[in-house]
C-alpha cells in the first residue's frame, strides 16, 4: 500500500550503537546480513548491513549497557527529503536539523546522501532519507 501524503516514503535503515562493535557486527552477519560499507573510526566507525531485502541496520559503535539507550533513530526512505521535512514539522514534529546533502567518506561503497532529522511526539528521532549517490 502506497504512502498518498509523502511519495515513494519506505522502510530505509534502523541504527543501533553497540556495546561490543565486532561482536555486534558477526552476530548480525551470522543472521544472514550482509555487509554493505562502513566508514569511521573507534567509537566513531559505523556500518551498514543489509537485512536481505534492501533495509538496513546501521550499527555505530560506542554504545553503552542499558535498556533503550543504544536507540539512534528510525529513518525513512522518501522521494523527496525536503518534502517530507516539511509535512513533518506542519504535522507538529520538532526540527533537529534540516535536509542537506551529505558525502561520505566511506568504502567500498562512496555515498552522498540527502538527509534530515526531526523529533516525533514522543521525542523519538526520525531520519528523511535518500541516496543521492551511490559509487
Amino acid at each position: 500500500m502506497a504512502n498518498e501524503i509523502i511519495k515513494g516514503m519506505g522502510f530505509h535503515h534502523i541504527a543501533l550503537k553497540a556495546v561490543d562493535f565486532e561482536a555486534s557486527l558477526k552476530f548480525y552477519e551470522a543472521l544472514g546480513m550482509k555487509f554493505y560499507t562502513q566508514w569511521g573510526e573507534g567509537d566513531g566507525r559505523i556500518a551498514m548491513l543489509d537485512l536481505g531485502d534492501g533495509g538496513i541496520l546501521e550499527l555505530f559503535a560506542g554504545g553503552a549497557e542499558g535498556a533503550n539507550t543504544n536507540y539512534i533513530h528510525f529513518a525513512m526512505k522518501v522521494d523527496d527529503v525536503d518534502a517530507a521535512y516539511a509535512t513533518a514539522i506542519a504535522a507538529g514534529a520538532k526540527p533537529k536539523s534540516e535536509p542537506k546533502v551529505v558525502p561520505l567518506n566511506s568504502a567500498p561503497v562512496k555515498l552522498t546522501l540527502n538527509c534530515g532529522f526531526v523529533y516525533g511526539p514522543s521525542g523519538e528521532e526520525l531520519e528523511f532519507f535518500r541516496i543521492v549517490e551511490a559509487k
